[in-house]
């Protein structure tokens, strides 16, 4: 196969990186970390906000908590003592992650303010051009993106959601000056974030209306918090703190039987949300209207033992007629009635690319893997496309857990990247590329274990395309994600191109 260009452009008076990483959140900090682990230090991150963090800077909505326990929502590799509740809030999490960048010196690594808008593999020099907002473009070896599905606020398809008069925000973009007090709230969505937000509003504002448009499976969260006493034997005993992540991991796993798979397990998590709600909830009309007509699993689980309560609270109404449209005063719901707000809270998730790229990425022959993706996103282990040699994702296709935290996956990703990238660059290639069957077998098998789990299982969700192709969801256990990455071969999967013995120093000047 050829390359974008037979042409070799002259990069010596360009900066040319080993690694360019694309975002500053987890996946980013974990990259680079791993990386510098690895004996790379030739690295840059791209990072578009002002500081690290990711969704956990961004989301910093009243109640915002990751529904994963702490111990398992944290790396390996950086190891916390200090959680002080079992599940943590976003502060907390935001500040594990600047505690990261500290202890390993990533700041002066990071660019703030660049966008990056693109990247072009020139396979004639084997690096990747990377476009990027307002500034000269950086060249790189190999390219991380780690920009994360989760970063972009997403709104409803609803007429007139610009014409209210009012305030509105999203839960992604909380404005922390705006006084709900004595104020009447409009929250639409019913979701993760959702089910945080509405307590915390019902305590503050005058009156609440959630608007509601599909039910969730809700199970009880208790969450407390960690004593001086336990904080100070995870930080003496290291393996004590392992032992207890290990002991979360293995019982999230034994909960994939009941959510992953249509299973008599499925009918024992049903049965616990059933029972939650029968014990906090009193009116059965409510019950009933709260009650989902779909297994648990096919939708995200909600994790709060709030929600319910604040729904019964005399200051908040729950409304389950479809809204029509988003007037100037407030939402019409399809029986004509209008209901009039101060303001509007969209609590309705991140606009998650299940079919483009989150930048244009053009590989080799010009290849465009946004029109590639444009019926459904794939990959070879989550982490590499063919046709763009030297590009590694994060959190990509077919990663994501129904169970268990995203970190571990995302773990086990960055660790098969960081062998990657460190093979291009000690090999001094010019290109490591999957090969097209071993990527076509790998999503074969995939999309046909995917059919027996009830993400599949006709209920529409944020996972699955519009026409129903899931490139969301891992078919399996963690254990099983984990033990696929450690089992890649890139003699057997991958194509090697070598630069020639002298090219490297007269075509590219290193940082």
């Amino acid at each position: 196969m050829t390359g974008t260009s037979n042409a070799r452009t002259d990069l010596s008076d360009k900066p040319v990186v080993d690694t360019a990483i694309i975002g500053a959140g987890f996946a980013g900090i974990g990259a680079a970390i791993r990386l510098r682990q690895s004996g790379v230090e030739d690295f840059v991150l791209l990072e578009r906000d002002t500081r690290p963090g990711g969704t956990w800077r961004d989301n910093t909505y009243p109640g915002a908590a990751c529904d994963i326990p702490s111990r398992l929502y944290s790396y390996s590799f950086a190891p916390n003592p200090d959680w002080s509740k079992t599940y943590s809030g976003s502060a907390e999490i935001l500040s594990y992650i600047d505690t990261m960048v500290a202890d390993h010196d990533l700041d002066r690594r990071i660019r703030y303010g660049a966008t990056v808008t693109g990247v072009v593999f020139d396979e004639a020099n084997g690096v990747w051009e990377c476009a990027i907002a307002d500034s000269e473009p950086l060249y790189a070896r190999t390219v991380v993106v780690a920009s994360g599905p989760l970063s972009t606020p997403g709104y409803p398809d609803i007429t007139g959601i610009d014409d209210f008069a009012g305030k509105r925000m999203h839960s992604a973009d909380w404005d922390h000056d705006y006084d709900f007090t004595g104020k009447k709230v409009g929250v639409i969505g019913t979701g993760a974030s959702a089910v945080q937000v509405i307590p915390e509003l019902v305590r503050s504002a005058a009156h609440v209306s959630v608007f509601q448009r599909t039910p969730g499976w809700v199970l009880p969260r208790i969450n407390p918090s960690v004593s001086e006493r336990t904080k100070k034997a995870y930080a003496r005993i290291p393996l004590l703190q392992s032992a207890s992540r290990a002991a979360w991991f293995w019982g999230h796993e034994s909960v994939a039987l009941g959510v992953v798979w249509n299973s008599p397990l499925t009918r024992v998590v049903e049965a616990v949300s059933k029972i939650s709600m029968r014990t906090q909830v009193k009116d059965p009309w409510m019950r009933r209207q709260l009650t989902p007509d779909f297994r648990a699993g096919c939708k995200r689980l909600l994790m709060t033992s709030a929600y319910y309560p604040a729904l019964q609270e005399d200051n908040c109404r729950l409304i389950t007629w479809p809204i029509a449209r988003i007037s100037e005063k407030g939402v019409r719901t399809v029986e004509g009635v209008e209901h009039q707000f101060d303001a509007l809270v969209f609590a309705t998730g991140f606009e998650v690319s299940k079919q483009g790229t989150p930048i244009p990425i053009t590989g080799r022959d010009g290849r465009v893997l946004g029109d590639e993706w444009s019926r459904g996103a794939y990959a070879y282990k989550s982490i590499a496309v063919s046709g763009y040699p030297n590009l590694y994702f994060t959190f990509g296709p077919n990663s994501g857990p129904g169970h268990s935290s995203a970190l571990v996956y995302m773990e086990a990703q960055i660790d098969a990247i960081v062998m990657a990238v460190t093979t291009v660059l000690r090999r001094r290639l010019a290109v490591l590329d999957v090969h097209p069957a071993a990527q076509a077998d790998y999503n074969a098998d995939i999309q046909r274990r995917l059919e027996k789990t009830t993400w599949n299982s006709g209920c529409k969700s944020w996972y699955l395309t519009e026409d129903g192709f899931n490139a969301t969801m891992f078919p399996g256990f963690a254990s099983q994600y984990v033990a696929q990455m450690r089992g890649i071969d890139l003699t057997r999967d991958f194509t090697a191109v070598a630069l020639a013995p002298d090219d490297l120093e007269a075509s590219v000047t290193t940082r």
